[in-house]
């Protein structure tokens, strides 16, 4: 129940007659006043909002079509797997370089950062779902380019717009759920996005097994055109509308994603109450964007960074991406055919890539639910001391397949099954949500895109250095035994610097770093200063409903 204990509505009740003179004497100086107040505040529609598939179809239906381009996404990660293993072979038209590999399959990272910073300025101008339907020409451009390519460069190029189409067609569709998702919902909707993205992956190791790498680059065009279309028959984000000004549209849209929902009342319906609330906060937004105008800018930027609440959450989060990308997670994606291959293992390098895909897809849907239970700080530990084991088990086989000591040559592909498994209970997806907690929140914004352009550089290096880590290690053995010991430091240096955020409210993370820096030794048992409060306030409602019991 919520705190006020009712809806708006019950508050117009007919007051019962049951209660003595005295307690009305003892209440009536302050009913008006509580009334009001709780009037104002009466934010939840949690009575109204029905909690059935029906109810909540709209919302679910909107959220799987607007985060479809994931779907592409994630074609466009495992594309470059396909593409090397094919150009490597004897038959194929040109020859790529190492050098000219790794770019082909990094340069789509290296994008990222800028083009996100021009998907924002599109989506927020534009909206959310016109930005999907733009971010589909430059993906057919690019496709299209790399199916007609004849050598290397052009490939690049084609990799560079398919980038491009990514950053803009994925980052408007988590906008878009996380604005017209009910808040008890939103989690698990925005959980279709990285499940979209294993999705694509499966299907691109799968087509990849029996097609040639032009004939799926066509293909692809598919999995850029259709989300665009389906945009159409979906409506804009109510927030977005509101903010615009465009009121009547915005009142279309959440009749839409609301239709199913019970009415409050014979005249008002629970989309014209959600759409009262948006307009508030809206109103709260220009207020708050006022303020952050009036700020110094630069200036005032670079005085939060150098703070401790702004350098110390950053110089973590650099160290942390710097285990995740180098502990080979990426690098075992984008290179998954190649890297199978060269270890000898006895399983198709096209088979072993689905069956990792296939793997992936499944532990997504399934860390929904060991994220929403288990402490971040404690599951990133465990995720890299699996993985670790994990990849020294791969390397000692490597070596005995390569040495011929050994006829279990299936045992590196089961391996890195589980070093997969392991990757999703922790390291691969608790860094990038960790980004915009540990900032304070007059940085929070810059502070996030900063951290995620470090994010995407570390991957781009990672990625380029594959060939080069190949050679200086002698081999996928010792390159597999140094990915091992890169999880073992990930273990080390999240059980010292990394704070516990699960269940901390941002302020209380914020009051940390102005205090620590390293974790060990810190007694998280203690009460923040919202949890004294809040304990503090319950107690005061049970001696209230004591004096009350006593004055009936």
């Amino acid at each position: 129940m919520d705190p006020i204990g009712a809806s708006c509505l019950s508050l117009f009740k007919p007051a019962k007659k049951n209660c003595n003179d005295a307690v009305e004497e003892k209440h009536k100086n302050t009913k008006d006043d509580g009334l009001r107040e709780m009037i104002a505040s009466c934010k939840s529609l949690s009575q109204y909002e029905g909690k059935t598939f029906k109810s909540l179809l709209p919302q679910i239906l909107a959220s799987l079509l607007a985060a479809s381009f994931h779907i592409g996404n994630g074609i466009s990660l495992a594309y470059s797997a396909v593409l090397i293993s094919q150009l490597e072979q004897p038959d194929s038209p040109f020859k790529p370089t190492k050098t000219q590999n790794s770019w082909m399959a990094s340069v789509l990272i290296v994008i990222i950062p800028p083009a996100s910073i021009f998907s924002g300025i599109i989506m927020d101008n534009l909206g959310r779902l016109n930005c999907i339907k733009i971010a589909g020409l430059p993906g057919v451009a690019g496709w299209s380019l790399i199916a007609l390519a004849n050598d290397v460069p052009t490939i690049i190029a084609g990799r560079l717009l398919v980038g491009i189409s990514s950053a803009w067609g994925t980052s408007p569709g988590i906008v878009y759920i996380t604005e017209i998702a009910n808040s008890n919902l939103r989690m698990s909707l925005m959980a279709i996005a990285p499940a979209y993205v294993s999705l694509g992956m499966v299907l691109t190791y799968m087509l990849g097994w029996y097609l040639h790498w032009r004939t799926l680059a066509w293909i692809c065009n598919v999995f850029i055109i259709v989300p665009c279309l389906v945009c159409i028959i979906i409506h804009e984000s109510p927030s977005w509308l509101i903010l615009k000004g465009k009121y009547d549209q915005a009142k279309k849209s959440l009749n839409w994603i609301h239709k199913y929902q019970k009415k409050p009342g014979e005249q008002e319906t629970y989309a014209d109450l959600q759409y009262k609330i948006l307009q508030e906060e809206q109103e709260k937004k220009k207020i708050e964007l006022a303020k952050q105008k009036s700020q110094k800018g630069i200036r005032f930027i670079m005085q939060e960074f150098l703070k401790p609440t702004g350098w110390k959450p950053l110089l973590i989060l650099t160290g942390l991406f710097f285990f995740q990308h180098f502990s080979g997670i990426y690098i075992t994606m984008f290179y998954s055919i190649s890297f199978i291959q060269e270890a000898g293992s006895s399983i198709d390098g096209y088979l072993a890539s689905i069956m990792i895909g296939i793997v992936r897809l499944i532990m997504s849907v399934a860390s929904i639910y060991i994220l929403k239970g288990f402490r971040r700080r404690s599951l990133i530990f465990i995720s890299c001391s699996l993985m670790a084991s994990c990849m020294f088990v791969a390397g000692l086989w490597t070596r005995w397949i390569q040495e011929g000591s050994t006829e279990m040559r299936w045992v590196p592909v089961a391996a890195l099954l589980f070093y997969v498994v392991a990757s999703t209970l922790g390291l691969l997806p608790i860094p990038n949500m960790m980004i915009a907690e540990l900032f304070p929140l007059e940085i929070r914004g810059i502070g996030y895109s900063v951290s995620y352009s470090l994010c995407c550089v570390l991957m781009f290096v990672a990625l380029q250095s594959y060939y080069n880590m190949n050679e200086l290690f002698n081999g996928s053995s010792n390159l597999q035994w140094f990915f091992g010991i890169v999880c073992l430091g990930g273990a080390v240096y999240s059980y010292i610097f990394l704070p516990e955020t699960f269940k901390l409210k941002l302020e209380d993370i914020t009051e940390y770093f102005k205090t620590r820096f390293v974790y060990i030794g810190h007694n998280r048992k203690k009460l923040t200063k919202d949890e004294a409060d809040e304990k503090m306030l319950k107690e005061n409602n049970v001696n209230n409903n004591e004096n009350l019991h006593e004055t009936v």
